[in-house]
């Protein structure tokens, strides 16, 4: 199965016109991408909770991390730079942080609400190599950005 970037953005769209509530959001978009595509193992959302600190969200998949500082791994990269993170080969990116020892491809993309505001990351992990595209990470951020433009 191959993610339909179009229905998803309408199906998302759809769930969360009118909502404002960031861990419904996180709930309702995690739901939605994680079921959209079989080569995403582990589907969720690292939220700022402190200053250069992120906690884990809504989630689907086997347990994640709970702590993750913006210093450390992949999803730290992203918060950090603000730049998404597409990493063909975990192993390969410095620092990676092995939640799941299954992990072999990562795709981490910042959230942010339509005030600027850096909500958290997005982190999609796949247990096949190289499993995601720059066109997966160009249609997930329009996704995240209509879903969390009105986020409190």
């Amino acid at each position: 199965m191959s993610i339909d970037h179009t229905s998803l953005a309408a199906t998302i769209a759809s769930l969360t016109e009118g909502e404002t509530d960031t861990v419904s959001l996180m709930a309702t978009v995690t739901c939605e991408v994680h079921h959209a595509d079989d080569r995403f193992d582990w589907t969720g959302f690292y939220r700022v909770v402190a200053p250069e600190l992120l906690k884990i969200g809504p989630y689907q998949g086997g347990h994640g991390c709970l702590v993750i500082p913006f210093s450390r791994g992949v999803c730290g990269a992203a918060a950090r730079t603000g730049e998404t993170q597409l990493v063909p080969d975990v192993d390969a990116f410095p620092g990676h942080i092995a939640c799941a020892s299954s992990t072999r491809s990562e795709l981490v993309l910042p959230v942010w609400n339509g005030k600027g505001d850096l909500l958290g990351v997005f982190d999609i992990d796949s247990n096949q190599p190289d499993a995601f595209t720059q066109e997966d990470a160009d249609q997930l951020t329009a996704i995240l950005a209509a879903a969390f433009k009105n986020a409190a």
